[in-house]
């Protein structure tokens, strides 16, 4: 199975992912629908993640295979929420990434195959290919009720339950591999890694967001109706009550 690295410019692109994915609240997981896995497979069946899968197999083997067997089980994916690193109220701890499913080569050469919610209509589509299967092979061990969560930034992989994380593997482990420790430990691990590097949310009320721009014009002309309507009127009062008087009508005190 070929290792996958990451180099600096992955982290980079990993900590802007990791600012801009959306998030669930009052759930540790929301794992994806059974029409999701049905979308993710036929997506993996498609002509384009079919080359996908053969164009990754000609890199590794240096040759064309035979035949291609795409698995019929797809492994979802959680990816370390931003908003659990923000410490949000109720934020979960991952969301769903992609859902992997492995394509088989007839040499024995494997690959996954990478398919997440695309455009307006958020059709399942095969948007990348990685060589090897870490994906089904890592959820081999996980227990019932625990699911594979992905902190991009370490390439950590960990089974993630309602309690707390397990570290499955990374390529720079900030722990010991089988080590578990609960979430609010690892809330606080990550908080300590990543929460001076992210943006903050984007405010998603009215009232967070404060005026918008058009409101601070409109509120700015309106100021400045005023201020003309108020300096014209004391004007004109003011000519009205400046007329030239003799010295002897001037009043004295």
């Amino acid at each position: 199975m070929t290792c996958r690295k990451l180099s600096a410019f992955a982290l980079a692109v990993a900590l802007t992912v990791l600012s801009c994915v959306p998030a669930w609240a009052g759930e540790t997981v929301k794992p994806p629908s059974q029409s999701d896995f049905d979308a993710a497979l036929a997506a993996a069946r498609t002509p384009a993640a079919m080359s996908y899968a053969r164009t990754n197999f000609r890199q590794v083997a240096g040759a064309e295979p035979a035949a291609v067997t795409i698995a019929d089980r797809g492994v979802a994916v959680y990816m370390l929420n931003p908003d659990f690193v923000r410490d949000v109220p109720d934020a979960p701890v991952g969301i769903v990434q992609y859902i992997a499913v492995t394509a088989t080569a007839d040499t024995g050469v494997r690959a996954t195959l990478r398919a997440s919610p695309e455009g307006a209509d958020n059709a399942w589509t095969v948007g990348s290919v990685f060589s090897g299967d870490d994906e089904e092979t890592l959820s081999r061990d996980l227990a019932p009720g625990s699911v594979l969560l992905n902190e991009p930034q370490i390439n950590g992989w960990y089974a993630l339950t309602a309690t707390g994380v397990t570290l499955l593997r990374a390529s720079f482990p900030q722990s010991e591999v089988g080590q578990s420790v609960s979430l609010d430990e690892y809330g606080k691990q990550v908080r300590a890694r990543y929460r001076a590097h992210l943006p903050e949310a984007a405010p998603t009320t009215e009232a967070e967001r404060g005026p918008s721009t058009v409101g601070l014009l409109v509120a700015g002309c309106v100021v400045l109706l005023v201020f003309v309507l108020v300096f014209g009127r004391s004007r004109r009062h003011s000519q009205r009550k400046s007329t030239p008087t003799s010295d002897g009508a001037r009043l004295s005190k």
